[in-house]
């Protein structure tokens, strides 16, 4: 199974937090720690674990943290090859995260804003020879507009990912086949004011009906919904007994999901492995120690070459 990755690469500088201070405070008491980030190069990655031969396109500035970055793929069997290097510097994502587990993120993208749909029309061949395209929106919007459609006019299966949340143009969304979503980005999608009224059923079936393919749409410890032709239903979550971290957890749906639709299981199926992804990764600190093996999902262990035995 192959899969291309069109997003973000960046680095996470995550303080660990008592609480999350107001506006104008200071809490001491923290701890501090960098790691690689960016949802593109989370989701090639947590792809690649799962058995995917992965190909990824994002942009990099020519300094320490973009050499780091290329080291990374390189270890964990990510193809880079079409990486742009940029005039400005990599990514910089900063991350607080209280004792709950929750967190909440701020970015500098730097590189990434030249990340053009010039780039994206050089990642075609990996983009055909796909059966996922996964794109996230850390990126520009042409960048955005540019992959789903060359997805759809090579007839690569196009899942979009999109966060961080931002309005998306009309002609953008019949080249989307499924959506990902949670309940904070759906509306924000959508365009809907802040008190909407609408229920998650009725958010996920507005999405499907945007993308005539399917929504999933996710909502933390409740599992998630998935709309599509067939109508709306949920996938249970997963019982986790200590949430560590949930900052990884939808860069592992989401590549986890990639891998059951390359392969051929069924929306309901894909989304089931998904949800394990998700499950497993709340339970361990930081994203890319959280992403999850083949092995520890239960899938059978993938060759060298990528197919699964």
């Amino acid at each position: 199974m192959k899969i291309a990755v069109v997003g973000s690469y960046g680095v996470g500088l995550t303080m660990r937090v008592p609480r999350f201070p107001s506006a104008g405070e200071t809490v001491s008491g923290g701890s501090f720690a960098s790691e690689h980030g960016g949802k593109g190069s989370n989701q090639a990655i947590g792809a690649a674990r799962l058995g995917a031969r992965v190909s990824f396109l994002t942009a990099i500035g020519d300094d320490a943290h973009g050499r780091a970055a290329r080291e990374l793929w390189a270890r964990e069997d990510v193809d880079a090859e079409r990486v742009v290097t940029a005039q400005g510097p990599t990514m910089v994502g900063f991350i607080e995260v209280d004792p709950s587990g929750e967190n909440r993120i701020a970015i500098a993208p730097g590189a990434l804003d030249e990340l053009d749909a010039e780039a994206v029309e050089a990642f075609r061949p990996e983009i055909e020879r796909a059966d996922v395209l996964v794109v996230s929106m850390e990126i520009p919007r042409a960048a955005v507009a540019a992959a789903l459609r060359i997805g759809r006019l090579c007839g690569t299966r196009t899942l979009l990912n999109p966060a961080p949340a931002r309005r998306l143009p009309d002609e953008v969304w019949a080249d989307i086949d499924v959506i990902t979503p949670n309940q904070t980005e759906a509306p924000v999608l959508l365009g809907l004011v802040a008190d909407h009224g609408l229920d998650d059923v009725a958010l996920a079936t507005m999405l499907q009906q945007r993308t005539g393919g399917c929504a999933i749409l996710t909502r933390g410890g409740h599992g998630a919904l998935i709309a599509d032709a067939e109508g709306v239903r949920p996938v249970q979550a997963h019982a986790v007994a200590n949430v560590v971290d949930t900052t990884g957890a939808g860069d592992s749906f989401t590549a986890a999901l990639a891998v059951g639709l390359a392969t051929a299981r069924s929306v309901d199926a894909a989304a089931e492995l998904a949800a394990a992804a998700g499950a497993h990764a709340v339970t361990v600190a930081g994203v890319i120690p959280s992403l999850p093996t083949a092995e520890q999902l239960g899938l059978p262990r993938p060759t060298q070459n990528g197919e699964a035995r």
